[in-house]
């Protein structure tokens, strides 16, 4: 090929590549048809980046024996089919830039290699696969199929993967690659799309070697819908060969045999837990549908079973809905799930989290939480939730220990660093719950749990309006739960605005008949309004109803006005919190 070293094998650019020997333009191991000139005239470009190539360099290598008039439509339609290739533009240009009447320059970096060996790969990030669906509403496929394939990758003991969550972050961020290499310690990046039209599905993936940004291994994958499973298996598999990663003969057995679950049931459990991982009420609406679809057409799928109990255990967790109709139904469909699968690692979570906040049995939680963990070491929930174990019991420092293990698997976890809002705020720790809060806010600016995380900093450090502001915005950006409008109206209490304060309590209890409202949330404004009888009639309320919220007494700094009163003690007590350890 003219004007590039011979020894080059692929030049790369963006999300593209160009193999020097077979002429053929890839987008991300996918390949791009070019017609002839077009893509001489990329080869050109690409041997000397950042040159103009004139526009007579051009016409003597294409077109020599043609009149100056055939010369430049020739030129102008080949510019023109490239740039339509690169998703390019004349105005915008990302690569090709026009220098009027003189040629054309190459903007982007060129990189070549040679040498890099895909072989000694040992830490991968799985980058979230790019749908290429005209329907937005298939995003949960892709979204899914990531986190499965992640999943997979991250049981094979000799390979470490990055968390989902930090891989999502990341693809917002757009980084270099080099950089995302050195801030993450990784060696190898999967990157890739989804398609699935017309009954068929096609994964395409490609390896990049990341502390070089280049590109070492390429493949598409394609089966029908019904198989998705067994194709998703499959481009695992392919990963693992190509990287040569050794596997235990467990493992060896995990990645080749692939679940027999119906494929439309395992359709819906993907887009069950998408739209649960938003963490708001329509969001479990719409995940409990899903799930419930997914088990009516394989009743015996464990993974549907616990992802429907963790809806319920939400709802009932954040007030949405009643205790009977939250954490109690939550207990008996992950008791199902277990015995569906005892050594699935999710069930056992599930159950511990209906044990901690329906029967307020500390020990029974632990006991299923660390068998979830004994079950699948890299199961971040199974961290988080058995931290606010510790929390609620008082025990800050095997929270702290607990939740930085859950971080060390998944730093940027959506789910999980609420958790350690929550370890920072029982601890009273408010200046680094601020900084925490604010840290994450940049990352997920509308996730509820956040904003409510800065509201309680705020206020326990008399920041009153701000305490108050976020507390709307955790409330606006949950959908309106009543946790949040509950702490709002505290906030003005304790601002000492107590008309406002009414007024929140005064709609809250209205409302109480077409909508749940926890007592405990009620017992704290009228505590924070001074109201004590009130207080402990709401508390005591929400100890025969087993509202979620009553464990928390023990640690709950807006219960410190309460503390002295013997009927407070007398709650406690039937709470039968175990003993902080000695250590």
């Amino acid at each position: 090929m003219k004007n590039v070293p011979g020894e080059l094998q692929t030049l790369r650019f963006g999300a593209f590549e160009l193999d020097v020997q077979t002429g053929e333009l890839r987008k991300q191991g996918v390949r791009i048809r070019l017609q002839e000139q077009p893509l001489r005239i990329l080869q050109m470009l690409l041997a000397s980046p950042g040159r103009l190539v004139s526009r007579e360099e051009l016409r003597a290598a294409l077109w020599p024996n043609n009149s100056y008039i055939d010369f430049d439509q020739g030129l102008n339609r080949a510019i023109n089919k490239l740039r339509e290739a690169l998703g390019d533009s004349a105005e915008g240009p990302r690569f090709i830039e026009t220098l009027a009447r003189r040629g054309y320059r190459f903007l982007g970096d060129v990189r070549t290699d040679t040498s890099v060996d895909s072989s000694g790969v040992r830490s991968l990030m799985i980058l979230p696969l790019e749908s290429l669906s005209q329907d937005p509403e298939q995003g949960y496929f892709a979204e899914g199929l990531t986190e499965a394939l992640t999943t997979a990758l991250a049981k094979i003991s000799a390979l470490r993967v990055t968390s989902h969550t930090t891989a999502t972050c990341y693809k917002r961020v757009n980084k270099p690659m080099p950089v995302i290499a050195r801030e993450l310690g990784i060696e190898g990046v999967i990157e890739g799309s989804v398609l699935r039209a017309e009954g068929r599905v096609r994964i395409s993936v490609q390896l990049i070697h990341a502390p070089t940004d280049t590109h070492l291994w390429a493949e598409s994958y394609e089966r029908e819908v019904r198989d998705t499973l067994t194709l998703q298996a499959e481009v695992a598999r392919a990963i693992v060969e190509e990287i040569q990663v050794k596997l235990t003969p467990q493992e060896r057995t995990q990645l080749e045999r692939a679940p027999a679950i119906d494929p439309q049931a395992y359709d819906e459990y993907l887009r069950g837990r998408y739209y649960w991982s938003k963490r708001t009420f329509e969001g479990s609406r719409r995940a409990i549908r899903s799930f419930e679809e997914a088990i009516a057409r394989e009743p015996r799928y464990a993974a549907a079973h616990a992802g429907l109990a963790d809806c319920y255990g939400v709802l009932g967790y954040y007030g949405m809905v009643c205790p009977q109709d939250g954490c109690a139904k939550s207990k008996q469909i992950a008791l199902q799930a277990i015995e569906i699968d005892p050594y699935a690692a999710e069930p056992h979570t599930s159950l511990a989290w209906s044990l901690q906040y329906y029967d307020y049995d500390f020990v029974a939680a632990e006991r299923e939480y660390r068998r979830s963990i004994e079950l699948n070491r890299r199961y971040v929930v199974a961290h988080y939730w058995l931290s606010m174990s510790f929390t609620w019991q008082g025990r800050f420092e095997e929270a702290f220990m607990e939740v930085k293990q859950a971080l060390d698997l998944e730093p940027l976890s959506i789910a999980g660093n609420p958790f350690l809002s929550m370890v920072y705020a029982c601890a009273r720790q408010y200046e680094q719950l601020a900084a925490h809060a604010r840290h994450i806010i940049e990352l997920y600016p509308d996730l509820p749990q956040l904003h409510w995380a800065l509201g309680w900093a705020a206020l326990d450090l008399s920041q009153f309006e701000l305490a108050i502001a976020e507390f709307k915005l955790a409330a606006e950006c949950s959908g309106g739960a009543t946790v949040y409008r509950a702490m709002t109206a505290e906030a003005y209490a304790l601002a000492g605005n107590q008309h406002e304060a009414r007024k929140i309590l005064e709609a809250l209890l209205e409302n109480s008949a077409r909508e749940y409202v926890t007592p405990y949330m009620l017992g704290r404004i009228y505590a924070a309004l001074d109201q004590r009888d009130e207080a402990f009639s709401w508390l005591e309320a929400g100890w025969k109803e087993r509202a979620a919220w009553m464990p928390f007494l023990k640690v709950d700094p807006r219960m410190d006005v309460l503390r002295s009163d013997p009927r407070f003690s007398e709650l406690m007590n039937r709470i039968r919190y175990p003993p902080v350890p000695v250590r």
